[in-house]
């Protein structure tokens, strides 16, 4: 008999308390496992050195050492660690600023508990989440820059391999590395190893920048 997956460590990080009390209670009843709290960036980096959570949601506007300063350095440490901003900063420099810094996720503090509780089982199963509004400014960024690429001959494609298109075609889909590695028949360590060769070659940090890189060049069409 199999034994059933193990509770996902969750740190809360906020500089209000009432914030991290009303997460702590719905991430519980979501049979997750609030492992801390921290108040501040500084505290959030020293608290996933002790505690060794697997999800740190984040807050960006905190005292001493904001949130997009503690992902960097929770990222470069601990990269295995998932970081998702909650926040409520809706600003596009914070958003792109995140996801280069390595995070996961960006949400929005103002999502009802239905939608928060659905990205939370996105974000539980390995998949990136944002906010839907502020997805299309990220799509919208990366055309941009793709466009400018385009025009001073930037390549395409940096030496993919025909295996590594169609891993990144696969995950432009959605599809998790289960689900792509039974799609191309091969094993889920293929598809993490071809996954970092995409990361490196086409210069990008995670999945949502893997799929927006993907989106804009026309993948799903293909």
């Amino acid at each position: 008999m199999t034994e059933p997956p193990h509770a996902l460590r969750v740190l809360l990080v906020d500089d209000h308390a009432l914030i991290r009390a009303g997460l702590a209670s719905l991430l519980r009843a979501w049979q997750f496992e609030v492992v801390g709290e921290a108040a501040d960036g500084a505290a959030a980096v020293e608290a996933v050195r002790q505690l060794h959570p697997d999800v740190v949601f984040m807050d960006i506007r905190m005292p001493d050492m904001n949130g997009l300063e503690a992902t960097r350095a929770i990222k470069a440490e601990w990269p295995a660690v998932r970081v998702v901003i909650l926040t409520v900063s809706d600003d596009e420099g914070d958003l792109f600023e995140a996801v280069k810094s390595g995070a996961e996720g960006y949400l929005l503090k103002d999502l009802a508990e239905d939608e928060f509780e659905k990205f939370v089982e996105q974000m539980r199963r390995g998949e990136p989440v944002i906010s839907p509004r502020l997805a299309r400014n990220l799509l919208n960024e990366f055309t941009h820059v793709g466009r400018a690429n385009a025009a001073v001959g930037a390549p395409q494609e940096s030496g993919l391999t025909p295996r590594e298109r169609d891993v990144l075609t696969e995950v432009a889909r959605g599809g998790r590395t289960r689900e792509v590695a039974l799609r191309l028949g091969i094993s889920e360590n293929t598809v993490n190893f071809h996954l970092k060769n995409i990361f490196g070659k086409l210069h990008l940090r995670n999945r949502a920048e893997v799929v927006a890189w993907a989106v804009q060049r026309g993948y799903l069409r293909r």
